[in-house]
């Protein structure tokens, strides 16, 4: 039974990752169009929501696995996560409101 136990949770883990890694690639995709349509219409805006978009995706699922690879705690890993949706979401709302 302890078999079946430990490889259910390791392809739970696996699904997981692959989900996250999915949401990075889609958000990289997403990002890098409003980018692109930054240096077509110099458009300051597009600028600002491409670094927003990647920052909450793409920069949430690096600096996840960078600082869970240094075997920091789980109080440190989710206080980065924060920081960088925050500084990503602040990006956003300064697309959208400021600019």
């Amino acid at each position: 039974m302890r078999t079946a136990t430990t490889s259910s949770g390791t392809s739970r883990q696996l699904i997981a990752w692959g989900s996250r890694a999915l949401t990075a690639l889609v958000g990289l995709l997403v990002a890098s169009l409003a980018y692109r349509g930054y240096w077509r219409n110099d458009a300051p805006k597009m600028r600002s929501l491409a670094i927003g978009i990647f920052l909450l995706t793409t920069g949430v699922f690096i600096t996840v696995a960078v600082v869970s690879r240094l075997d920091a705690g789980t109080g440190l890993v989710l206080l980065t996560r924060g920081l960088v949706t925050v500084a990503g979401l602040g990006f956003v709302l300064y697309a959208l409101v400021y600019q």
